[in-house]
């Protein structure tokens, strides 16, 4: 029989009162795993004193989910300034050819509007030829679910992004209309669905609208399939000019041109969680460092060069962690936001990341008179982490790690009981 919410209050508050620190933190987790019959990573480490206050599982490997997004941030941090590559370009005679940088924020309205590489196109006088020669990764990462290619949260990753390479599909009576015009429609026969549904093929625009039950007016959000044709098409309706794709080597020397701040990226990848920015993110880093589009060579880069001290190996495979495939240790996260905190300014982290009770995925969770948590969430079906600062009543700023795998209880138990706990590090540490 589970606890009820007030049971577990009291629980706390006796462990608390008469016990050691070790303890106050191990009886809610033993407990927890109990209850849910799941896998329980928890860390809580005190950067001022550089000590861990608890550990339990911290050395062993979980899926992160979301987590992943962190790494993506830190290497952000690391090899980007404060302003995102939107283009390189060379000019020969009376042609511009330009190559993309992964930049997701062309016209993507998820992201603030910079419109630099739009006016640069559309009015640069020469003729306008876009190359993808220097894309080198597939557009699903390893261990993406395969039919989740229909649903806005798995974007194809692209060296040149255009309106978050998403479709926004309306349907009025018996008409389909969508921005951009990039799908073609069939109807499929009616199914036993209380609504209607629209399903895009798995390699082409191919849509299939299967009616309901009912079937009033709705709106979807479809991540298109893309290739060099729909882009320079895409590109040429928007500019008004013709874009003719070719295959050339990217120069060396070419010129790049820059688009919006960096942290208004971080912000949204950080606090909605948003998949295809992350994915984006991790490729113009490898553009910086390789001149390649390529997930691959950022993450091997980073393992290398800045992440060899963490105290576990991360089993880093995407940007964002859609893939199952991640696994990285509580301790090695709380690790990487300690790096994080010696690098961002401590006013600075609560603008980018998800607030407790106040944005982003925690916006409606972990409420206070006073914010206390601040950090990074990270969910799939059956898996459900956090990590970040919190800071206590008494001002202490520390760094934690929690990550949830192999429940089968619906996540709102799994955030009642972090919840409940957390607040009582907030109120009593």
């Amino acid at each position: 029989m589970r606890l009820s919410g007030w049971c577990w209050g009291v629980i706390i508050a006796v462990v608390i009162s008469g016990c050691s620190t070790h303890r106050y933190f191990s009886a809610p987790i033993h407990q927890a795993e109990k209850d849910f019959k799941d896998h329980i990573g928890f860390v809580v480490y005190d950067p001022a004193k550089e000590k861990t206050l608890y550990t339990h599982q911290g050395d062993r490997y979980f899926t992160p989910a979301s987590n992943t997004k962190i790494f993506t941030y830190y290497t952000s941090l690391v090899v980007l300034g404060d302003s995102i590559p939107a283009l390189r370009y060379e000019l020969r005679n009376d042609s511009l050819i330009f190559w993309g940088t992964g930049d997701p924020s062309f016209l993507y309205e998820n992201t603030y509007r910079d419109h630099r590489a739009y006016d640069f196109l559309k009015n640069h006088p020469s003729r306008l030829f876009f190359s993808s020669s220097n894309f080198d990764t597939e557009y699903f990462g390893p261990g993406w679910a395969w039919d989740d290619h229909n649903d806005y949260y798995q974007v194809e990753r692209t060296p040149f992004p255009i309106y978050g390479n998403i479709g926004t599909v309306k349907k009025s009576g018996t008409m389909f209309n969508s921005f951009p015009d990039v799908f073609n429609y069939a109807i499929a026969d009616s199914s036993q669905n209380q609504q209607g549904k629209m399903s895009r093929a798995l390699d082409s625009n191919a849509m299939t609208y299967t009616p309901g039950k009912t079937d009033r007016p709705r709106q979807w959000n479809v991540p298109f399939h893309c290739s060099d044709p729909l882009l320079v098409k895409l590109l040429g309706d928007t500019l008004k000019r013709e874009v003719i794709a070719i295959s050339r080597k990217l120069p060396a020397n070419a010129k790049v041109l820059y688009s919006v701040k960096a942290d208004s990226l971080y912000k949204v990848m950080m606090q909605t969680s948003d998949n295809f920015i992350a994915e984006q993110l991790l490729m113009i880093c490898s553009g910086v460092m390789r001149d390649t589009l390529s997930s691959e060579i950022g993450i091997q880069y980073m393992k290398k060069k800045f992440l060899a001290d963490l105290p576990d190996e991360p089993i880093w495979i995407d940007g964002s962690g859609l893939s199952r495939y991640n696994l990285f240790t509580p301790r090695s996260i709380v690790s990487l936001w300690e790096k994080i905190y010696k690098l961002v300014p401590a006013d600075r982290l609560p603008l980018l990341l998800a607030v407790g009770g106040e944005s982003g995925t925690i916006k409606n969770h972990y409420k206070a008179d006073k914010p206390f948590i601040i950090g990074k969430t990270g969910s799939l079906s059956n898996h459900h982490t956090l990590s970040g600062f919190l800071v206590t009543k008494r001002g202490r700023t520390l760094i934690f790690s929690w990550m949830n795998n192999n429940f089968t209880v619906p996540s709102s138990e799994i955030r009642m009981r972090m919840e409940i706990v957390l607040k009582r590090i907030y109120e009593k540490y």
